[in-house]
Formats: structure tokens, C-alpha cells, sequence
């Protein structure tokens, strides 16, 4: 990116400060047009809601692409503690939040993999911190502390220097530089969370410092935060396979998450015309996790006795059940105990050049992930021991709305009704780490021009190589008994379910550290090793133009792809000391392929008056495979002992990236003091769809000898991945911000999506893009003065598809989900900030339900409205004091 933009015009210095190292895709092009109104947009200061507000309407007004932006109140103080939840303000952005946290962006109706996020231009590393997530090429917002970021933008329509990936947009994060902020700049927050169904205080820190010499020609910054929480997720949960039985789950989940953040940038100008700069930045999250189901029969005693079910839907599901005091049946109770983490660094080096009518900027990094179940352990009780025979189950199970009504006897119990002792489930005993890393250089030159309208070429050059592993290994355990004492797996207690029954509480350590002990060495399995090495070239040239009353760029980007899969395949090769291996190959098998697209974009801009644009933007642009889609195969379920938990899912390096032609029509005026009304019309039409079909009681030569020592049962779901059509999303954005001269103020969007896809591509037959709404909502009324601070935020959404193929709970549908938010703010000194955070104050419960019409290719739970899940709703408060010196 080049550094000639900071030296055309005040007004492009003012944005840049504003926007903190803000790319100059969004100035450059923009500098001459924005003369016109210098003295209304100078000088631009970035403090509290307004001053954001502010900036952020500013970004938009000035770039040539369609984008949105979200800045930072000051220093540390972004308008949300949760980035996606930030993100998710932005008119046509919906944020999926996962165990606690905005985690994936859906921008106008897309897939969450159609999202492309990069750090200052890049990407970053990400492996996820357990085994089984989804495998694929989204940025996990959960990893980055809000305080860190100095701001971010969204591009919704794409243009030639934008690094290709994202069909439905790209969101850019900025961090700060030490050259743009003040000599000796410093912050340090302090918060305290309480959830209200934890019921615990979890600290949170957060700091930065910057300095620069008086020449201001070498600058340091160093930035950091750490955060301790215990997050508790309590609920519902159905298992209509379990056994062929079917059986709901009052389940909780907890979570120590233990994140550390830092990042440090560099800076070192010479000479005015000669920039050097490095970037560090380092995030860790700890994730072990307890996870507690306890399994209610709803129709029989397990198999035995009369049926208490009394309705039962047309998928054959038992709705309504009722189980007498006079007969109560046995309950199941497990624990999983899960070591887990992530790790992501990124180290980058720029330099940045300024000649006579050109400029050069080069910039070389590297970016590496390690993540994925460190180790896994399962302990269970039945009605087979000693003791935990006498808790049973009588009462009323209603399954016939959204969410799971269970209304019967208190579930409680101690840990002196557990059994004596137990086993560990030795099957699980597990490893799954996952690695990712990618090395990129990039190199782009802007020439000045003088053609008439057009003013400047920019072309570049990008080259990534990267690499995402995946590996599994098997315990083998030792002859020594497998046999330990309750009381020392467990010492306090905690919640379970929505009824929020108390239950001995797991120590993870212990049961941890104890199936370890039994385990002789851990073996490697086969079928979970997978490999992908993917190199990606790509060069572009883009012009940009302006005139009497218009702006804009046009261009070309080519992009070349080559892709190895490395994994194990079927060849009926004997087994080692690990069964699952058996008929997999010996050695590691590797498929080639490759592709290669041009992708042209148009935008421009026409001042229809001093306040009034009219902007168009036409492009095509691809998301590649995610790396789910890439591995040779990928086992699910097996080996263990519940036939017909046998699925496997064949990916394929030959996968097609999917592609977009897509336009936007939009009108925004501006007025007054950084106010906004605007109206979008946008459009996609995605073609090669990458959807799994699938395919029941397939025969493939591994059976599972866990069933059936004889080898008789090899009965497996087969998912395979393909390109298959693709459909169309169009739709509406409109939105306001206005602010009032007494300090009140209001930002709303409204954004309505129509995505149709083809329904036939999907194993639930629903015709809806994944994870796509139609309707997203956000109301943010505030009021401020200079001491006081106040923002309510309401963000909704309708309901929306998720799909997770190979995963037990395949296609279900979520709920509409809206979550009321509240900030309150006191500026104690003017250094000194006190501000209360509550967020989802509400406390709106996550529904998931089945979708699929009976007698689709999906389990029967997934079928008729059938209640899959539900998780009660959280209010979070933060009480924190920030010092900004």
C-alpha cells in the first residue's frame, strides 16, 4: 500500500490519523473529490460515540468501494468489548457467536466461510481449539481482544487490491502505528465480568504504550490484554440415535478461557520518502472444558417395559412423554473432560517507498497457528454400578414447540450417589492437534497519471504459501485396572441444564491426569492425519479515475491456485496395534490439482449534489474450499460401540473455488455534523456451490470391530463433497445515522436478503443459504455529554440454517435471535474513563430445531420442528476503569 496518500491534502492526513493506519484502498483514490468539502470534514477527532460515529461515516463517504466501518472511541475504548459483536452493528453483518463470543461474520446473506478477514491487509493463522470444530478459513474473532484495534472496515463490493477470498466481503482489522499517536501515549484498562448463570467475577486486563523521538522518524508500540473467565453454558439437548433409542439430555458446558494477547509494531521513517516497519502479534487461548449429559429416556426403560411416549411426530419422533413416579426409568450420566488450546503468531515486514510520481511497498510475513484437543477422557454411570442406580427419572417431557419442556422430578444429585467407582471410556481417549501456517509476500507500485480522468495505476503482486495439518492418535492403554474412585474425579459442584439441577462437578485434571496413566503410548490413526499445501498466486493492475462530479477504479485481478491433499485411503491394508486403522493404507497418498480465474471490479462514484452520492460497484470474486472440503477424508463417530455412528466424508483438491458476479446500486446523503442516510441494492449470483451429498448403508470395507469382533458390521453414511449449481442472494440495506446537538443520537439498519438457493444440493432440502437471515436489525440510540455516557444497542436477526456436515447435529435451524445491550459511561477525570457493559441484558436463549420435511435424507431429530437444542440465554456485566494518559 502505498505511502504517497499521507502527503496529498490535509484532509487525507485527517482520515488516516482518524482511521489508524486505515488502507489506502479507502483514501487514495478519494483525495481530490473530498476537497470540495474540506472545511466541513478537516479536521476530524475521534472521541466518544459521536466522534466515532463520525469517523466512521467519514470512511464511508470517502472510499470509492462500497464499505462500512467501525472505529474506536480512543484509545482501547471500541464502541464494543466484543469485536464480532462490534462487527455486528454494521448494516447486512450478522455475527454467530460461539461459547460466549462472537466467533464468524455473515455478510449479506452468505456463508461465514464467504467472509474474508485479514489483519492490516493479511491473514492470520487459525486452528480452532478443539478437534472436532469445523475445519475451514475463517478468522475466530473470539481470539482478539477489542482493545487492541484501532479500527475496522468492511468492503462489501471488491476492487482489484483487495486480496481475493471473500464472496461476501472483506473485513480488514487495523491495529495502531507508533508514528500516528502522541509521544508517550498510554492506556491500561481493568474490568470485572459476572455472568448470571455462572454467578463468578472473571478479571480482564488490558494495556498499551507508544512512543516516538522527537524527529519522529522511529517509533515503538507495544499493546497487550489478558482475560480469565469461567463461561457456563446450561441446556437441552436431544440424542434421538443414542443406542436407537431416543432420549433427551439436560447438559451444561464449562470453560476456562484463558486468553493472552500481544502485539507490537516498529516504525522507522529516515527520510520522508522511506518507511521500514515490522508487526508482531501473538494470541493464545486456553480452552479446557468439562462437559456434563445426563440422558433421560423418553420412550421405554432403555428397551425395557411399556412405552411412555404418548405423542409422537411425523417422523416417527416421540413428542410428548410421561414417565409415572409409580415406574421411574434409569438416567445415563457422563463427563467429558477436554485439554485444549490455540496459538496464533504473525510476524510481518514492510517497507513503504515514496519516489517522484510513483511509490513502492513491499511487505513479507509469516503467520502460524497451532491448536486442536490436546487430550480427551469420558467417565460414565448407569443403572450398572453400585450406587447410581437410585436416581431415576418420572415426569413430562414436551418436545412439540421450539424448545424442550421438561417438567418432572428434581435431577439433582451429590457426589456420594455417583458409583464407588469407575472406568474411563477408553475409546476416547484422544489427541487431535491441528497446525496452519502461511508465508506471504506481496509487492504493489502506484504510478501517477495524468490521462485525462485517469490518475494512477496500481499494480502488485502476492504470493502465499500455505500448509493445514490435522493429526489424530489413539490411546492404547496399559493391563492395570481401570478402575478409580469417584470422590477423587470430582470436589464441588455445579449447574446442569435449564432447570439448573446441582451435580457433582468434575475435576478435569484429575480425570485428565488419570486416563493418562493407563495409557501406554498413543498410536497414530490413519484415517485422521490430513494434509493440505496450497499455493496461491496472484497480480492485478487497477486504475483509478476522477473528474467534475465523479470517482472511481476499475481492474483485474488474476489468481492461480495449486493444491496437494495428503492423507490415507482405503486399500484393505492390515491393521497395526490401533483397529481403526485397519484397511486404511500404510503410506501417505497425495492428489494434485489446480485453477486459475480472472476476476474484474468496477466502482465509481457521481455527486449528484454537495451531500448527495450515488455509487455503483460491479465485480466477481471467489472463496476458495475450505479445508474441510480439501482432506482426502475425515471419520466421524467411529470406532466406537453405537452402530450406525459410522460416517465418513471425502473431500477432494480438485474442489472448484465458488464464484460471484455481484453488483451494488447505492444513494447516501450526507448532512450536517457526520449524519448519514442511505439505501443499498445488492446482488449475487454464486455459482459452484461446494455441498456434501449423501448416501446411507454404504458398504466401504472397514467395519467396526467394536459392534462386531467378527467383522460383519461395515454400515456407514458416506458424505461427499462436490460442486453442485449455485443460486442467487439479493436484497436491501438501508440505514441512519443522526446525531442531535444536545447529545442524544441514533444509528439504525435494517437489511433485507433473498437467497435462493438450490434446495436439492442440500441433504435437509431446504432451499436457504447456510447461516443466512433474512431480515437483520440494529437499533443504537446514546446520549452524551462530557461526563456522562449512555448506549442502548438492540441487534436482531431472523432465523437462519446451520449446516455442519460429518457433525452429529447436521442441518438444524436456529431461532431468531435479538440481544439488548447497554453501555454506561463516566468520565471521571479526563484521564481517567469508569464504564458498565451489560450485554444480552434480555437474556435471549439460543433454539435450534430440526427443519427438514419427514422422510428427508436427515436423522429424524433434524425432521418436523423437532427441538435439536437449546441453551439459556446469559446476561453478562462489565465493570471496568480505563486510564488514558
Amino acid at each position: 500500500m502505498s505511502s504517497k496518500t499521507f502527503k496529498k491534502g490535509m484532509l487525507a492526513s485527517s482520515i488516516a490519523m482518524i482511521l489508524a493506519g486505515a488502507s489506502s484502498q479507502a483514501i487514495a483514490a478519494d483525495e481530490a473529490n473530498a476537497e470540495i468539502n474540506k472545511d466541513e470534514v478537516e479536521v476530524i477527532q475521534v472521541t466518544g460515540i459521536r466522534g466515532s460515529n463520525r469517523a466512521s461515516v467519514n470512511a464511508k463517504r470517502f472510499a470509492d468501494a462500497v464499505v462500512d466501518a467501525v472505529s474506536a472511541e480512543d484509545i482501547g475504548q471500541f464502541p464494543d468489548s466484543d469485536v464480532g459483536q462490534a462487527l455486528g452493528r454494521i448494516p447486512g453483518v450478522t455475527v454467530g457467536r460461539s461459547f460466549g463470543q462472537g466467533a464468524s461474520v455473515s455478510i449479506r446473506g452468505t456463508d461465514p466461510v464467504m467472509t474474508l478477514t485479514t489483519l492490516n491487509g493479511q491473514n492470520v493463522a487459525s486452528t480452532g481449539w478443539y478437534d472436532q470444530l469445523n475445519i475451514d478459513r475463517s478468522f475466530n474473532y473470539s481470539m482478539l481482544p477489542s482493545e487492541l484495534i484501532g479500527g475496522m472496515e468492511v468492503y462489501k463490493s471488491s476492487q482489484a487490491n483487495l486480496v481475493e477470498g471473500g464472496i461476501g466481503g472483506t473485513v480488514i482489522v487495523k491495529t495502531r502505528k507508533p508514528l500516528d499517536m502522541d509521544a508517550n501515549t498510554v492506556f491500561a484498562g481493568l474490568k470485572g465480568e459476572y455472568g448470571s448463570i455462572n454467578e463468578t467475577v472473571s478479571p480482564e486486563f488490558s494495556g498499551l504504550y507508544s512512543w516516538k523521538n522527537d524527529s519522529e522518524t522511529f517509533g515503538i508500540l507495544v499493546a497487550g490484554s489478558y482475560v480469565d473467565r469461567e463461561y457456563l453454558r446450561v441446556g437441552t439437548e436431544s440424542d434421538l440415535d443414542w443406542g436407537g433409542r431416543s432420549s433427551i439430555q439436560p447438559s451444561s458446558f464449562l470453560q476456562n478461557q484463558e486468553r493472552t494477547a500481544l502485539d507490537a509494531t516498529i516504525q522507522y521513517r529516515p527520510t520522508d520518502n522511506l518507511e521500514f516497519g515490522f508487526h508482531m502479534l501473538s494470541l493464545e487461548l486456553g480452552a479446557d472444558s468439562i462437559g456434563a449429559n445426563m440422558y433421560i429416556n423418553t420412550d421405554t426403560n432403555w428397551g425395557a417395559g411399556e412405552s411412555n411416549c404418548q405423542q409422537f411426530n411425523n417422523a416417527g419422533v416421540c413428542t410428548i412423554s410421561d414417565t409415572p413416579e409409580s415406574a421411574p426409568t434409569d438416567v445415563f450420566f457422563q463427563n467429558w473432560a477436554r485439554k485444549g488450546e490455540m496459538t496464533s503468531e504473525t510476524f510481518e515486514f514492510n517497507v513503504n517507498y515514496e519516489g517522484d510520481g510513483f511509490a513502492i511497498a513491499a511487505v513479507a510475513g509469516n503467520t502460524s497457528a497451532e491448536g486442536g484437543t490436546q487430550m480427551s477422557a469420558n467417565f460414565g454411570y448407569g443403572w450398572w454400578g453400585d450406587n447410581f442406580g437410585q436416581v431415576k427419572w418420572a415426569g413430562k417431557v414436551d418436545a412439540t414447540g421450539k424448545q424442550i419442556a421438561i417438567n418432572g422430578r428434581d435431577m439433582s444429585f451429590t457426589r456420594d450417589q455417583l458409583d464407588t467407582t469407575v472406568g474411563t471410556s477408553q475409546w476416547t481417549g484422544v489427541q487431535g492437534p491441528n497446525s496452519d501456517e502461511e508465508k506471504y509476500v506481496q509487492l504493489d507500485v502506484d504510478f501517477d497519471l495524468d490521462l485525462g480522468a485517469i490518475t494512477k495505476f496500481e499494480t502488485g503482486v502476492r504470493y502465499t504459501s500455505h500448509e493445514f495439518k490435522k493429526s489424530f492418535y489413539n490411546a492404547r492403554y496399559t493391563d492395570a485396572p481401570n478402575s478409580f474412585n469417584t470422590e477423587d474425579l470430582y470436589s464441588g459442584t455445579m449447574k446442569l441444564g435449564a432447570a439448573e439441577y446441582t451435580i457433582p462437578k468434575a475435576n478435569l485434571d484429575a480425570m485428565i491426569n488419570g486416563t493418562l496413566d493407563l495409557v501406554d503410548h498413543f498410536t497414530y490413526n490413519r484415517p485422521g492425519y490430513g494434509l493440505i499445501e496450497e499455493d496461491n498466486f496472484s497480480l492485478y493492475g487497477m486504475f483509478t479515475f476522477e473528474g467534475d462530479g465523479f470517482r472511481g477504479n476499475f481492474g483485474l485481478r488474476y489468481i492461480y491456485t495449486d493444491v496437494t491433499s495428503h492423507g490415507h485411503e482405503i486399500d484393505n491394508s492390515p491393521e497395526d496395534d490401533l483397529p481403526a486403522n485397519a484397511g486404511w493404507s500404510e503410506e501417505v497418498i497425495s492428489h494434485n490439482e489446480s485453477y486459475n480465474d480472472v476476476l474484474p471490479s468496477f466502482n465509481v462514484s457521481f455527486d449528484l449534489a454537495q451531500d448527495v452520492l450515488l455509487r455503483f460497484s460491479a465485480a466477481q470474486a471467489i472463496t476458495r474450499p475450505s479445508y474441510d472440503n480439501l482432506f482426502l477424508s475425515a471419520i466421524s463417530g467411529y470406532p466406537d460401540d453405537r452402530q450406525g455412528n459410522e460416517e465418513i466424508t471425502y473431500g477432494s483438491p480438485g474442489l472448484l473455488p465458488m464464484k460471484s458476479s455481484q453488483a451494488d446500486l447505492s444513494i447516501e446523503y450526507y448532512y450536517g455534523d457526520g449524519n448519514l442516510v442511505s439505501a443499498t441494492y445488492f446482488v449475487k449470483d454464486i455459482s459452484n456451490f461446494i455441498v456434501a451429498s449423501t448416501e446411507f448403508d454404504q458398504q466401504i470395507g472397514v467395519p467396526n470391530l467394536d459392534i462386531d469382533p467378527e467383522g460383519n458390521v461395515d454400515s456407514w453414511t458416506i458424505h461427499q463433497y462436490e460442486n453442485a449449481g449455485g443460486g442467487t442472494i439479493d436484497g436491501i440495506e438501508l440505514q441512519i445515522n443522526h446525531a442531535w446537538d444536545n447529545g442524544f443520537g441514533v444509528n439504525a439498519n435494517y437489511t433485507f436478503t433473498d437467497g435462493a438457493a438450490p434446495a436439492e444440493v442440500y441433504t435437509d432440502n431446504i432451499g436457504v443459504f447456510t447461516e443466512s437471515s433474512d431480515h437483520t436489525a440494529n437499533l443504537v440510540g446514546y446520549w452524551e455529554n462530557d461526563d456522562f455516557s449512555a448506549r442502548a444497542a438492540y441487534n436482531w436477526r431472523s432465523e437462519y440454517m446451520v449446516r455442519e456436515y460429518g457433525k452429529y447435529y447436521g442441518n438444524r435451524m436456529h431461532d431468531d435471535f435479538g440481544t439488548l445491550d447497554l453501555t454506561l459511561g463516566w468520565n471521571a477525570t479526563d484521564n481517567i474513563l469508569v464504564k458498565l457493559e451489560v450485554v444480552n441484558l434480555t437474556g435471549e436463549d439460543d433454539i435450534q430445531y430440526g427443519a427438514a420435511a419427514p422422510g428427508t435424507d436427515v436423522k429424524p431429530a433434524l425432521q418436523d420442528g423437532y427441538p435439536t437444542w437449546s441453551f439459556s440465554g446469559e446476561t453478562t456485566y462489565k465493570l471496568g476503569v480505563s486510564f488514558n494518559f
